[in-house]
Order: C-alpha cells, then structure tokens, then sequence
C-alpha cells in the first residue's frame, strides 16, 4: 500500500475533512481483516471472538481516542496493532471471568516459541508481554507490531526507525524471552 494517501488521509481527517475517515476506512480496513484473520489463523473454529468483530473493535477503539492518531500508515498500524491486542485480552479475560477452565487460548505459531505448537492461555501472554516491556520496551513493541500487528519486518523495522537486522534481532532474542517466561510461568492461584 503506497504511504502517501494514507498519511494524507490522515491529515484531512484531522483538519476536519468527515469524508476522509471513511476514505482512510476504505483503504485500511482490509489490511486490518488481514492482519486480524493471521492472528486467528490456527486457532480454534469455536474461538468466540470473530477476526471482523475484533477488527471493528479495534477500529471504534481507534476512532473513539481523543483525536485521530498516526501520523503514517506505520504508526497507525502499530496503534491498531496495540488496540488489538487489548480487545483480544479484554474478550480473553471476560470469557475466564464467565468461565472456569482459564479462558481464551492462543498457539504461539507466529511466535514460533511453543515445543510443538502448544497453546498459551492470552492473558498469561499479555502478561508476559507485559514484564518484557518493562525489561526492554523496544522488544514488547516488536512483538506486538509483528504478532499481533501482522507487520513485516521491513514494516516494523519502518514503523520504528530500525534497521531491518536490527528488528530481526530484537525479535528473536524476545520470542526467547517469552518463551521462557511462559514455560517458566507457575500456576495461576484462584
């Protein structure tokens, strides 16, 4: 997708232009169904949350922050890449909530981290996300612009300021962190 109509679409919207969200709508949208059906690639046909439902979701979270964010189709995408992976914990935790058995689970073949493609609960992967955030943001953010962003890493390595082996490092040396945190991770006390 060429920046430019983006990034302009972008502005018109902020100066005030109504017909620029829809426009920008028009051109994101189906990057974002793309991005939302590989998070859900692999995972189970029951899952309760559809990649259109969290799409929309993250499309009405995105609109609805004070003012439009992004200043480039890069910047945007890792918003809606962020807002993503809030709506998918958000559902996660409200179906444990509903429920006994933990919750929403997730495969980790994006991640490429699991032994054997095993599953990971989503709240204990935003979890461990979080903790990597705290030890190195830079990593977090990667791993969220590429697993639940769906960014390339010539895509994060752009939305970020980054060499491409730059973004590839990073993002190996976080999928190690995670792996380790999430197979070193205890039971969840009740």
């Amino acid at each position: 997708m060429d920046e430019t109509p983006v990034t302009q679409l972008l502005e018109d919207w902020r100066a005030g232009d109504a017909g620029a969200r829809d426009r920008l709508v028009a051109v994101l949208y189906p990057e974002l169904r793309r991005l939302a059906e590989q998070l859900f690639r692999g995972e189970r046909r029951d899952h309760t949350l559809q990649p259109t439902a969290l799409v929309n979701e993250a499309w009405m979270r995105l609109t609805g922050l004070d003012g439009i964010v992004g200043e480039s189709r890069g910047h945007l995408l890792a918003v809606a890449a962020r807002l993503m992976r809030e709506v998918l914990i958000d559902h996660a935790r409200r179906r444990g909530a509903a429920k006994r058995d933990g919750g929403e689970r997730v495969t980790l073949s994006g991640l490429d981290v699991a032994a054997g493609g095993g599953d990971v609960d989503l709240a204990d992967l935003d979890t461990a996300l979080q903790a990597l955030e705290k030890v190195d943001a830079g990593k977090a953010r990667i791993v969220e612009l590429r697993y639940f962003g769906g960014l390339t890493v010539d895509e994060v390595a752009a939305a970020t300021g980054q060499s491409p082996a730059t973004v590839k490092r990073h993002w190996e040396a976080a999928r190690l962190w995670l792996f380790h945190a999430l197979s070193t991770r205890g039971p969840t006390p009740e």
